[in-house]
């Protein structure tokens, strides 16, 4: 079944509004020149969300927020609401991002209710999932998986329009890179339990890598199976870089 590869830039905590502006500008000009075929999403801080709303608005570039409270609104100091990402312009948001579940204490519950809650507020979640060094030289790769996509399926909706994002933990920023064959394993083992879960809505939902993809390893873990697109990091601070990985996108997508 085709899915249109997705490509999504996450800008963590980088960026002021000046650096924001003209990082926004390249990428929007360079997609604006080619004939991508893949779909581009831009998750900035939120200090310059309403800045990119501006700059990307009437491009074929889309907005995420990195994070959202499960709760609609309300006292909740520091939070930001679903709703308040879809009247910044937001299409998606990223849940449960490892560094949101090591820096902040997120666990798998959580992460679940925070997805809920993107359904609810009208947003498409991208859900990372993955496993720390440690679980993955203990062989429970796979182990750790699961248990973070089995607490998502109860709070599912009928068709869900869902994004997985792998990233190992371990290979972000560190200088260690999965190899082809890892992400594949992991990647194979998401979709047959997305199927084994929701049937045939399981091969819909796409699966995007989130492991240091760079200019150099893009071409070849996008040409992986089971593999529809990349949650880059690092390299979406730079336009040149974020340009080349969405060249790298294969044309059979």
């Amino acid at each position: 079944m085709a899915r249109r590869m997705l490509i999504v830039g996450n800008w963590k905590m980088n960026g002021l509004l000046e650096t924001a502006r003209e990082l926004a500008d390249g990428i929007v000009a360079g997609v604006s020149a080619r004939a991508v075929g893949c779909e581009v999403v831009l998750a900035p801080p939120a200090t310059a969300l309403h800045l990119l709303q501006q700059r990307l608005g009437g491009s074929a570039v889309k907005l995420a927020g990195q994070d959202l409270s499960e709760h609609e609104c309300g006292a909740h100091t520091g939070e930001i609401g679903g709703i308040m990402l879809r009247n910044v312009g937001c299409w998606y948001v990223i849940v449960g991002h490892s560094e949101r579940r090591a820096d902040c204490g997120e666990d798998n519950d959580r992460v679940a209710r925070k997805m809920a809650a993107a359904f609810r507020d009208g947003l498409q979640p991208i859900v990372c999932v993955g496993e720390t060094l440690e679980e993955r030289d203990q062989g429970r790769a796979l182990e750790v998986v699961g248990a973070q996509l089995a607490v998502l399926y109860p709070r599912l909706p009928k068709r869900p329009s869902l994004v997985v994002a792998y990233e190992p933990v371990w290979a972000i920023g560190t200088g260690r890179n999965a190899s082809p064959e890892q992400i594949q394993e992991v990647h194979g083992f998401i979709r047959q339990d997305l199927c084994a879960r929701l049937g045939e809505d399981g091969r819909k939902i796409r699966i995007v890598y989130g492991g240091s993809v760079k200019p150099g390893n893009a071409q070849a873990i996008f040409a992986l199976e089971d593999v529809d697109g990349g949650l880059i990091g690092g390299a979406s601070l730079k336009s040149a870089d974020f340009l080349a990985i969405i060249d790298a996108v294969p044309e059979k997508f």
